[in-house]
């Protein structure tokens, strides 16, 4: 190589890995939002119990609820924007086979798995919450007097008016507590609904990502294993070049092995092993 060729592979070391470090640094963000919204879900099923077990829930409960839905929806579209710009960038990349980009398909698939699973808890602590608000409002109507299928509890909350079962309930006092609690789940719902509805869209387009990422994956585990298996013969032709040049004493072995520096190797779940599958080692007998 000419001095010039050494400085351009140079730039280009210094440049990739300036492209690796920032890539990381996106990932780790990600990824401590998503830890983020886990444990905002934690807290809001804790909420959706404290709600569930009072007849009248403090409004203050209701209000944590609702800045945290807010927090909950807020991190999550943050999450779907760089998880979908992160697989733009790997799309643009696609014609090129490297190191780099296994490391980054495989790390964007590690998050987007990851989101898609504490989406889905959410989700069914919000189906959950719906439940069994709408079993505390049935009851709540049988005491009253009015007893409804599934099929009517359904329509009148579809319908967005209580006042479908509420209307004509004798004025009593057991009533009233029990009309405002009807009327106050009934809100609930409308609210969880609506909150669902929003979430739907983005948690369908992370959840087909991860469907489609399924046969990638597969594919790194069997190059993982291929690696094992030709580290395992490069080891044993070694020994062997070894023991030749012991015996004829006119072979001088060199050895050349390239490396790269590769940014924040600590954090990285499958770093190790894929960097591993794609370093250059290479053997040079020379008689």
């Amino acid at each position: 190589l000419t001095q010039d060729d050494d400085t351009d592979e140079v730039e280009i070391a210094i440049d990739n890995t300036a492209f690796m470090d920032e890539f990381f640094s996106e990932i780790e963000e990600t990824r401590l939002n998503i830890d983020k919204i886990s444990e905002h879900v934690e807290e809001a099923k804790k909420l959706y119990s404290i709600i569930l077990s009072a007849p009248i829930p403090e409004p203050k409960t209701k209000d944590d609820l609702e800045q945290l839905t807010t927090e909950i929806k807020k991190r999550a579209n943050n999450v779907r924007n760089k998880l979908k710009s992160m697989e733009k960038h790997i799309e643009e990349d696609e014609v090129r086979s490297s190191a780099d980009l296994r490391i980054r398909k495989s790390q964007h698939s590690v998050l987007s798995r990851k989101f898609v699973e504490v989406m889905t808890k959410y989700n069914e602590a919000q189906v959950d919450f719906r439940e069994r608000s709408k079993g505390r409002i049935q009851r709540q109507l049988e005491i009253t007097g009015k007893k409804t299928t599934d099929e009517e509890l359904e329509e009148m909350l579809e319908s967005g008016n209580p006042a479908i079962f509420t209307s004509g309930i004798i004025d009593s006092q057991i009533s009233k507590q029990a009309l405002s609690e009807i009327e106050g789940r009934h809100k609930d719902i409308v609210r969880l609904e609506s909150s669902i509805k929003e979430l739907h869209d983005m948690f369908m387009d992370i959840a087909m990502l991860v469907e489609n990422q399924g046969e990638m994956l597969d594919n790194i585990e069997l190059n993982v294993m291929h690696t094992v298996d030709h580290v395992e013969k490069a080891r044993d032709e070694t020994k062997k070049a070894v023991k030749y040049q012991s015996q004829a004493r006119k072979v001088r072995l060199s050895c050349c092995l390239q490396r790269r520096e590769l940014p924040n190797p600590a954090s990285l779940l499958f770093f190790s092993t894929l960097y591993l599958a794609h370093a250059n080692c290479y053997v040079y007998i020379i008689l």
